[in-house]
């Protein structure tokens, strides 16, 4: 009796030993997606790190980056590829979904991944480097940057076989480009793809060189979406250069408001805000900075209308160097076209600018011929009551006021409570005459 009772204590202890183990493992096996569209961007790279540095604290089985870009600068490139290679957690780069590419730095990030993977009828490739403003590089420069770009490209592709190797680089050096099969059958990605599941089927039980050597476990893996924070999204939506545009726009308009009416605060808030926050974009898209010229002068032309009407030339000519101001800013022909503004949103708001100040100019001409109606002068041609003998020089009340006046012929004589024209101002006093005599 004492032995089957040592015997069940023995389980016990044991099932209770191995239980924390066991869910430990499940807790453990977890992986995290992030996904990522369009060029890159600075706040793209923090968000990979940001998701790197979170699977790394919880102890995550991979991390999924899922990307659709057409691609971006080689500084930002080469921050993701060291966040990437530098993880402790292995990272799989999965293009997705169908239809997107992993374009120019996009195709350098897809091979950075500890695997590659790719959804159907997806593309890669045309890797070849530009300029900041995607122009084309000189002859010494481009030799220098392919060199680099396929040296570390070959470092990235060495376990993949000398097919791989040889699309990489004509990748960088021809600009070539290849589907999601073409790419698979040399090699130079590890699986094709259609979904997260059919991804996590296939990378299970594969091994990768994360920091050393490991196996993945992603069969009954809990997927963990990590999306952008509200900083990261907002970041993002000032690298859209529709956006930036319009914060100018809007910025410089609500600045010039601030100006010609001082005094309240709103419009001139408003202003700061949008200029600062449509610089930040500048900062990032690669723009045309001689475009800035033309948008300063067009805005000069509209206050000169203002100052000095010349019956719309003026504003004519600033809606012109308005639109190609911002054309230039942003859609040089070297600008690649994921950066370029609308054109229909860069004439729509132009047009509605100068109509705007069309408007404001008809109230100001409308001001400018309008009689006087405040001051002194604002009396002239109203009727006044005596309220003292003005013989010539006296007092009298109009508009619930006293004023000093004096007679415009010194022979009239008016009494007290006698009605008189005003018919000038001197000074600080009105100029009247008996009211008997008005018209005459």
């Amino acid at each position: 009796m004492s032995r089957r009772i040592v015997i069940t204590i023995f389980y016990l202890l044991l099932f209770a030993f191995i239980m924390p183990i066991g869910v430990s493992a499940q807790e453990g096996n977890r992986v995290y997606l992030l996904e990522a569209t369009g060029p890159l961007t600075p706040t793209m790279v923090e968000y990979l790190e940001r998701g790197i540095g979170q699977a790394e604290r919880e102890g995550g089985e991979a991390l999924i980056f899922q990307i659709d870009t057409p691609g971006g600068s080689i500084d930002l490139m080469n921050r993701m590829v060291q966040a990437i290679r530098g993880s402790l957690v292995p990272v799989v780069v999965y293009v997705a979904p169908r239809g997107a590419i992993a374009g120019s730095a996009g195709t350098v990030i897809t091979l950075a991944g500890h695997l590659a993977v790719m959804a159907p009828e997806t593309a890669i490739g045309a890797a070849s480097p530009v300029g900041m403003q995607g122009e084309d590089l000189g002859d010494t420069i481009e030799t220098k940057e392919k060199e680099i770009l396929k040296a570390t490209i070959r470092g990235l592709v060495a376990h993949r076989g000398e097919e791989a190797r040889n699309l990489a680089e004509a990748m960088i050096e021809s600009a070539k480009a290849v589907s999601a099969q073409e790419a698979l059958d040399a090699g130079l990605i590890d699986f094709v793809a259609g979904d997260i599941e059919m991804l996590l089927n296939q990378i299970d039980g594969q091994k990768v060189d994360a920091h050393g050597e490991r196996v993945l476990h992603t069969g009954n893996a809990v997927v963990t979406e990590v999306p952008q924070n509200f900083i990261e999204q907002f970041l993002q939506v000032l690298t859209n250069p529709n956006i930036v545009f319009l914060l100018l726009s809007v910025g410089v308009q609500a600045i010039l408001i601030e100006i010609s009416q001082p005094g309240g605060w709103i419009a001139g808030f408003i202003g700061i805000m949008c200029l600062a926050l449509g610089t930040y974009g500048l900062g990032v898209l690669p723009v045309n900075w001689f475009g800035l010229i033309f948008i300063i002068t067009a805005f000069v032309l509209f206050i000169l209308e203002i100052k000095a009407p010349t019956h719309g030339a003026l504003t004519v000519a600033g809606l012109a160097s308005f639109i190609i101001g911002f054309l230039v800013l942003f859609n040089s022909p070297t600008t690649p076209s994921f950066w370029r503004v609308s054109v229909p949103l860069v004439v729509g708001t132009g047009v509605a600018i100068a109509i705007g100040f069309l408007t404001l100019l008809t109230f100001v001409i409308r001001a400018q011929l309008r009689p006087v109606e405040v001051g002194a002068e604002s009396l002239v041609g109203r009727t006044a009551e005596a309220r003292s003998d003005l013989s010539p020089g006296g007092m009298v009340q109009v508009a619930g006021e006293l004023w000093s006046a004096i007679l415009e012929d010194d022979e009239d004589e008016i009494t007290s409570g006698e009605r008189v024209d005003i018919i000038g101002v001197d000074g600080i006093r009105l100029r009247v005459r008996p009211w008997e005599k008005k018209g005459s």
